[in-house]
């Protein structure tokens, strides 16, 4: 039975005979092995793996490579261009600043380190040549970002050893398909095939190729801040760069296009262009089309004999050797004199999944040294097809056990992550703030974030429901999300896209504003905060009339019941802060009750606080006549505002007649 599904492709019966059929069958497989994952909260490469191994070598409806012939090779080599200048688009130095040391310490010391052992094993344990090993053992160094980044969010680990595995991920997938290259050049000078002149040739081509980069990115750069392309031309001409820049280099010198894409993508990410954000979102919706289709299609092309070679015990040791000896040895030898513990070096030992570059570029590869007569790089697919799918399977389900098992989960986070900018969304944030929680306002309009800047509440400028928001945002430190967008749907978007990761109880939504119940329904979004549930439009209206957030300290001689027949009746329940400081949210559909030693936070009317410094003034001056300007002063000093005019008062100039 076994070898029946094994060698079936070779006696399956393509669906159809049709390259039109075969693209989108691609496409539909790696789409629909995205959501999977994404629904189930299982690894996306994990699900796209066994849906192409399924319509490929195990049932043959499928083979896009001898489907698509000569394209299938330039194919993946535009996809992988792409991939690489994604990754490298995030490099912004700024973001390592903090924990440079450890980081600079793995990718440079600890890359060098797994190369060598990498290829070491390759040749004596998977009994590659000398000159393979080297090259796959360079390319093996990369982890991946496309796969590390959702299991570092669903583990919730400490925020130090969360961002060493995040920025090793981000900054050495670009370079292992390099360090690839330059063994691969070198290899062929130690076999007399080139001639110094030749290599130096070639040193001097990839220089050029890092200038090339470096020049299409100032280029294109300078045209973004001046406007010289207007904004529905960015995106699809800076592809077209991308693209442009790749084969250029490529046909100067083979294979320095990926130096140059990266390069590129390097320079860009550093240039600090206010406009590079306008970009993400196309991106990446062309990063993951290329990541599904293109994964898929390796899968789905390997012929039934590779499966069976992966059994093949010389690879398994590989694979072994590669987990729990090179990967461990490289992290623990490069960090020595950092400041690192002992549980986070084990941690980021065993942690490295290899991803879609790993794989695409293992199969570019095969090709050119298949060609240039290295037979055995006919099993690079094979082998790095079990590195790819032991990594990811094995770290993925282990993280969150093994960060358990150290103390290096956050266990203790508490912090709010708002996602909308507005002046009612500041002072909510500003709130929760000053009791002690972090706070973070996300909003995709500068503006909008204005009212945050003003208060010094932390802000951060991006769309939520990128993926690319990961590489630019620790969200480790947030247990809640609060969407309050001025729209119902992408609120209930935004918290529909987090359930899997934060969990429903954990995500809230302001209330749909009139009009706008019927087209939010539909989506099955956050719990309706607030007691009683208004819109962030009511919301704003409110705090721009003067509405202040007040907090309550609930004690046995002022007890919650009290509290709640007392309280003004245009007051908003906003949220209960218990005597442990953690916070409980008040909702449509949940009543709350507050103990001796908990604080209610409500957003109550000016009045009501007028009214009290009023009683104040009175019992310290006695019958003397209250001024205005003393309610004005201590209502000032009260809430750090001007006392607003309250619906009934006379005006302050017929007041002052």
């Amino acid at each position: 039975m076994v070898n029946w599904f094994l060698f079936s492709k070779e006696r399956g019966i393509p669906l159809f005979d049709s390259l039109l059929f075969d693209l989108l069958l691609v496409i539909l497989i790696g789409m629909l092995s995205q959501w999977i994952a994404w629904r189930y909260r299982m690894p996306a490469i994990v699900v796209m793996s066994v849906a192409g191994l399924l319509v490929g070598p195990i049932f043959g409806w499928i083979d896009p490579q001898e489907t698509m012939g000569e394209l299938f090779s330039p194919i993946i080599t535009f996809a992988v261009a792409i991939i690489l200048f994604e990754g490298s688009l995030n490099l912004d130095i700024r973001e390592i600043r903090g924990f440079s040391k450890p980081v600079g310490r793995i990718v440079t010391i600890g890359a060098f380190i797994a190369w060598i052992a990498g290829s070491l094993a390759a040749h004596y344990l998977a009994g590659l040549s000398w000159e393979v090993a080297f090259i796959i053992g360079g390319l093996f160094i990369v982890t991946g970002p496309t796969v590390i980044l959702p299991l570092l969010r669903q583990a919730r680990l400490k925020p130090r050893v969360a961002a060493i595995l995040k920025w090793e991920g981000i900054v050495v997938d670009p370079f292992g398909a390099l360090v690839a290259v330059f063994a691969f050049e070198f290899i062929k000078f130690l076999q007399a095939e080139v001639s110094l002149k030749s290599l130096l040739l070639f040193f001097t081509a990839s220089a050029f190729a890092v200038l090339l980069g470096w020049a299409a990115a100032r280029l294109m750069g300078r045209a973004f801040e001046r406007g010289s392309i207007p904004e529905f031309l960015k995106a699809p001409i800076l592809f077209v760069v991308v693209l442009f820049t790749f084969v250029f280099s490529d046909e100067i010198m083979h294979e320095t296009g990926l130096l140059a894409v990266t390069a590129m993508g390097m320079t860009m990410a550093n240039l600090r262009m206010t406009t590079l954000n306008d970009v993400r979102h196309f991106k990446e919706n062309i990063s993951v089309l290329l990541i599904s289709g293109i994964f898929v299609m390796l899968t789905a092309s390997l012929d039934s004999r590779i499966l069976v070679d992966i059994l093949n015990p010389h690879i398994l040791l590989y694979v072994a050797a590669m987990l729990f000896v090179v990967r461990p040895l490289s992290i623990w030898v490069s960090t020595i004199g950092t400041e690192l513990s002992w549980k986070e070096r084990t941690l980021v030992g065993w942690i490295a999944p290899r991803g879609i570059v790993a794989l695409t570029v293992s199969g570019y590869f095969a090709t050119i040294l298949v060609d240039n007569g290295y037979k055995d790089a006919e099993m690079l697919t094979a082998l790095t097809f079990a590195l790819v799918l032991s990594t990811v399977v094995l770290h993925g389900f282990s993280i969150g056990w093994l960060a358990r098992k150290l103390n290096l989960t956050t266990t203790d986070e508490t912090g709010v992550l708002l996602v909308g900018g507005s002046k009612f969304a500041s002072a909510f944030a500003k709130s929760i703030q000053d009791n002690g929680h972090e706070v973070l306002i996300l909003d995709q309009s500068w503006e909008a974030l204005a009212e945050a800047r003003k208060r010094s509440i932390p802000n951060y400028v991006g769309d939520i429901l990128t993926e690319q928001i990961e590489y630019h945002i620790d969200l480790t430190p947030f247990r809640y999300m609060v969407a309050m967008t001025e729209s119902d749907t992408y609120n209930a978007h935004v918290c529909a896209d987090f359930a899997p990761d934060l969990g429903r109880q954990h995500l809230f939504q302001t209330a749909f504003h009139a009009g706008n119940e019927s087209s939010s329904l539909s989506i099955s979004g956050g719990q309706t905060l607030f007691s009683p549930p208004v819109s962030i439009y009511e919301l704003d209206e409110r705090v721009n009339e003067g509405h202040l957030i007040r907090k309550t300290l609930i004690t046995k001689q002022y007890s919650y019941t009290q509290y709640l027949r007392e309280r003004d009746d245009t007051s908003i329940l906003l949220y209960i802060l218990r005597s442990d400081g953690n916070v409980e949210f008040f909702t449509a559909k949940r009543e709350l009750q507050a103990a001796a030693g908990d604080s209610v936070l409500a957003l109550t009317s000016p009045a009501k606080n007028i009214a009290r410094i009023k009683e104040r003034l009175l019992e310290e001056n006695g019958e003397r006549p209250i001024a205005d300007n003393e309610i004005e002063e201590l209502f000032k000093e009260d809430t750090g505002k001007e006392k607003p005019q309250i619906p009934g008062e006379a005006p302050r100039s017929s007041q002052k007649e």
